[in-house]
């Protein structure tokens, strides 16, 4: 399915200066939170912590929710966790007392405040402090790791300055993901690190096509100058990009308007990252190669 016809030519290239502007803005914004907003909000899952699984037999307010539990302190978050049903996500610090006298204290105090026998606890975890650090240094040399392959891989198919583009593009991304939390002070989870995880797989796929177009293009137009290759080869994959952006933006819009807070800041972290990966793939990975050119040539076919 072709939505752009293939003797378009957009210069992509030719105004990557203003792209340049754009992308220190965003990434000098995105690192400004660390000094201004602080670091990320972590969840319990990287802080350690208690999340239960509540259900009511009534319609409940989430303010009635939180008023009613108000002795576990302010650091206590309460979610709506389906819109189908009455079921909410209580997370709170780790308590002094044992699991089974903390459900019951707190099945006591909804009762207490939405109605005796109207409250139904269905799961209670807890993650300690420990748990939840190696969480974190496990994520972090997990993307530290997974960069790496991806530099020996780029390198490997196409060229060592195409997989550092593609690593610079990753990490632009991952940026602004990052700095959009900050900002926001929506909680950074584990279920967000998997939309990060999800957001580099995109960003990898749709960097890689660009990437095979350029090195079959190289072969064709020897010739030519290389900021005309890369046009080129932006424009013949622009209907593949709008395509799986557009139609992934859909699924992931769906999940915006439709579902719970659970599952919002999980969609976020997605529509950033898609917007960006998208932005990036052709504003930051190609041009940082044809930059890179100057001390590194690119190889042509022969």
């Amino acid at each position: 399915m072709e939505l752009i016809k293939p003797n378009t030519n957009i210069d992509f290239l030719g105004n990557r200066h203003y792209a340049y502007a754009f992308t220190t803005v965003m990434l000098v914004l995105s690192l400004l939170s660390i000094p201004i907003k602080g670091h990320v909000h972590l969840g319990i899952d990287f802080t350690g912590g208690v999340v239960v699984q509540v259900r009511f037999n009534k319609p409940v307010d989430t303010d009635h929710v939180r008023e009613a539990l108000q002795p576990f302190g302010e650091n206590l978050m309460v979610q709506k966790f389906s819109a189908a049903a009455e079921e909410f996500v209580l997370r709170m610090e780790l308590p002094s007392e044992g699991t089974e006298k903390l459900s019951q204290r707190i099945k006591e105090l909804l009762d207490n405040k939405i109605g005796k026998g109207s409250t139904e606890i269905r799961s209670l975890e807890m993650v300690g402090p420990k748990v939840g650090k190696d969480l974190q240094e496990s994520a972090i040399w997990a993307t530290i790791i997974a960069l790496c392959f991806l530099l020996i891989y780029m390198a490997f198919r196409f060229t060592f300055t195409m997989g550092l583009g593609a690593i610079f593009c990753l990490v632009h991304d991952l940026t602004i993901v990052y700095g959009f939390f900050a900002w926001t002070g929506k909680e950074f989870n584990l279920t967000i690190l998997a939309a990060m995880l999800t957001v580099i797989g995109y960003d990898v796929n749709d960097t890689i096509v660009v990437c095979d177009r350029i090195r079959d293009n190289l072969k064709i137009m020897k010739k030519r100058p290389l900021i005309e290759v890369f046009n080129a080869s932006i424009n013949q994959t622009l209907s593949r990009t709008i395509l799986t952006s557009g139609f992934t933006m859909l699924s992931v819009v769906a999940f915006l308007v439709f579902e719970t807070t659970v599952l919002k800041d999980f969609a976020w972290a997605l529509i950033v990252g898609i917007i960006f990966g998208t932005y990036s793939s052709i504003f930051v990975a190609t041009p940082l190669v044809l930059e890179l050119d100057r001390f590194i040539p690119v190889k042509r076919g022969g």
